[in-house]
């Protein structure tokens, strides 16, 4: 009863350390930086150009201080294949011929005294798996911090709401200011140590997931 008591709790514990915290929007760690720039007074002069204006017909319109916004395009595209074949052969042959002696071969109980073993193994394991995976799209981010080499640590993240749930993009890396295009975009590929992640919630997600006790039998707690 006690052996049965102690499988029990690990599966438990199993179907309990696999369940994962479920996003929410408006998570604090993607919130946005909005730069706090001191209100000036300007005297009203008519002309077009205003000092107080952030940026001018000739200025770059780039991303380039904390708290500004910089699109990436997503282009990311994934294959891996793997396989594995392992053979294991081991057979072992022994014999022993009748004892001959005196003339004649020496028995017990009227048997003469002969040994044969034989005995084989064969073991084969085959596995193989194919994956690949594709994501286009776009995301706008926030810049919120400048290194000192001027890179742009940059996060966002965009939440769509459907019939059945939602669906998210997040996304947080590095960018270098000269992969930066006059439009303000960057390609995913150019976003340094890059951690992109789209899901969902709702009903439609929760039924692609597979079920706790089922990722016992898939992981390393099952003995077998």
């Amino acid at each position: 009863m006690a052996k049965w008591w102690l499988l029990l709790g690990s599966v438990l514990l199993a179907g309990c350390s696999t369940v994962q915290h479920k996003p929410i929007a408006d998570d604090p760690f993607y919130a946005p930086v909005y730069p706090d720039t001191p209100p000036t007074k300007i005297a009203p002069t008519g002309s077009i150009y205003m000092d107080n204006q952030v940026s001018s017909l000739y200025s770059d319109m780039r991303a380039h201080k904390v708290g500004d916004i910089i699109t990436v395009v997503l282009r990311e595209s994934t294959s891996a294949s793997k396989s594995a074949n392992n053979e294991i052969k081991k057979g072992s042959d022994m014999s022993l011929d009748p004892i001959y002696a005196g003339g004649g071969n020496i028995t017990i109980g009227g048997n003469p005294i002969d040994l044969r073993y034989k005995d084989s193994i064969n073991t084969k394991r085959e596995a193989g798996a194919d994956q690949s995976n594709s994501l286009s799209g776009s995301i706008s981010a926030n810049v919120m911090q400048v290194l000192s080499n001027g890179n742009l640590v940059i996060r966002g993240e965009k939440w769509i709401t459907l019939n059945n749930g939602e669906e998210f993009v997040r996304i947080t890396g590095l960018v270098r200011s000269q992969d930066i295009g006059p439009d303000n975009t960057i390609e995913s590929q150019r976003v340094a140590n890059a951690r992109i992640q789209y899901s969902g919630t709702g009903s439609f997600a929760d039924s692609q997931k597979v079920g706790w006790l089922n990722q016992f039998f898939f992981s390393d707690w099952w003995p077998f």
